[in-house]
Parts: structure tokens; C-alpha cells; sequence
């Protein structure tokens, strides 16, 4: 289970959040907290607006209206050069992992640092892509192409190339989606050693009941595009609501 938070220190603050694509309203006025230190697990079926949600939060949509406040920064309104600023504290884990194929592992670990300009040494660099793998049990495959990678280790990768920024927010797009049930408690395990180690504040998005019931410290159900239950994750699996308990029951 992860660690217990005490903290009312909010570093994410959602009101009021629609976005529609069309005549397809995704989000339907969301609200949502993330507070410092927490692990947050979005639940629901695909096509929920789960990701939208997050795609929200980091500026890769923009919505069509409420706020969205990230560490104190209202992201709408951001130029593209705080947006970048901002995202330096945001790590986004894709859901595919969106390592670059033309790349060896070190070298998409190192990207994030270049593309952001960040200065120093050849030797640094190399000791920050070592650590970073490292602390995702991936150090052996720093010279390897993400084709020799299994989609576990691909999430690692993804993971690790996440954390060599530092970011104080971590934000995991179905982190165990397409892997085996063995690959998928290694990757959960992660996401709690991430928290624990790195001291993140974690949103992850996922329909897998196993994964909401490991990583998240509280859970939001989102159904319809709007937040029908939250809470522990005992709590919302226990639900009454018709629109809820199926998804239970069927998982069950």
C-alpha cells in the first residue's frame, strides 16, 4: 500500500473543467485536489475522459473552460515559455511509453535535458542517465534500442526518463495497460517506490482495479465525464451507485 499523507497542501487544483470535442462532451465541469505527497487514482472505463483530463493539466489541451492550477500556476493561461518552465516540475509517463525508436535507451533518457537546455557536462550527463535507470532497475539496458525492450521494460524506461528532471508532480497515463499481471505488479510497485523515494505527488489514470487499489492513497471514479465517487479505494469499490458498482462487479 502507499505511504499515508497528512498534507492539506494542494499542488493541483482543478474547478469546474469542461472540454468537449464537438458534439462530444468529454469533460463535463470536473473539480479535482491533488495534495503534496499523494498518490491520486483517476478510475473508469476507456473513453471516460481520463486522459483528456490529464492532457489538461500539463497544457496539451486546452480547456474550453474552468481552471486548472498547477503549483500555484494557472495553466490556460500560460505563455508557451512558462508552460515549458512549468513542465520541467510535471513529469507526464505516456501511456505507450513514447520512447524515441531511433534512439538508445541513454540517449532518450538524455533528451529531456537537451531539448530543455539544460547545461553540463558529458560525464554528468551520463551519471544522471545511470542513476535515473537505476532507480528503476534498468541500468543493464542503458545502451540497448527500445525495440530489444519488452513493453515492461519500455515502461521503466519511460519512467526513468520521466524522473531524470525531478519533478515535483508525476502523472502516469495507464501505466499497466497491455502487460501481464506479473509485469504489471512490478510496474505498480514502481510507482510506489517513486512516491516514497522521489517524495512525488502522483495523478494516475487507469481502468486497472488492481492498480487503484495498490498505488492510490484515494480514489476518484470518473464516469460520463464528471466525478461520481471518491474516497479510499475500499470505500468507492463498496458503492451502491448504479453507475459505479457494474464497473466493481465486473472486475470483481
Amino acid at each position: 500500500m502507499p505511504e499515508d499523507f497528512t498534507t492539506n497542501e494542494a499542488v493541483i487544483c482543478i474547478r469546474g473543467l469542461y472540454k468537449s470535442f464537438g458534439d462530444n462532451h468529454v469533460l463535463r465541469g470536473v473539480d479535482l485536489e491533488l495534495y503534496k505527497g499523494e498518490n491520486l487514482v483517476v478510475l473508469g472505463r476507456s473513453g471516460q475522459g481520463k486522459s483528456v483530463l490529464i492532457k489538461c493539466v500539463i497544457g496539451l489541451l486546452k480547456p474550453d473552460s474552468g481552471r486548472v492550477e498547477v503549483l500555484g500556476k494557472n495553466v490556460p493561461e500560460l505563455s508557451p515559455k512558462d508552460l515549458d518552465k512549468l513542465r520541467l516540475k510535471v513529469g507526464f509517463n505516456f501511456q505507450n511509453s513514447a520512447l524515441y525508436d531511433s534512439m538508445t535507451v541513454r540517449e532518450n533518457l538524455e533528451f529531456p535535458l537537451l531539448r530543455n537546455g539544460i547545461k553540463m557536462t558529458r560525464k554528468a550527463l551520463n551519471s544522471l542517465a545511470e542513476e535515473s535507470l537505476d532507480a528503476v532497475g534498468m541500468l543493464h539496458a542503458i545502451d540497448l534500442m527500445p525495440s530489444e525492450l519488452s513493453g515492461g521494460m519500455r515502461k521503466r524506461v519511460g519512467v526513468a526518463r520521466t524522473l531524470i528532471l525531478d519533478p515535483e508532480i508525476m502523472l502516469y497515463d495507464e501505466p499497466t495497460a497491455g502487460l501481464d499481471p506479473i509485469t504489471s505488479a512490478d510496474i505498480n510497485q514502481l510507482i510506489l517506490d517513486v512516491q516514497a523515494t522521489r517524495k512525488t505527488s502522483s495523478i494516475i489514470i487507469t481502468h486497472d482495479i488492481t492498480c487503484a487499489k495498490v498505488t492510490g492513497n484515494r480514489v476518484k471514479m470518473l464516469i460520463d465525464g464528471v466525478f461520481q465517487e471518491e474516497g479510499l479505494f475500499e470505500d468507492v469499490a463498496k458503492s451502491q451507485d448504479p453507475r459505479v458498482k457494474p464497473f466493481f462487479d465486473y472486475n470483481a
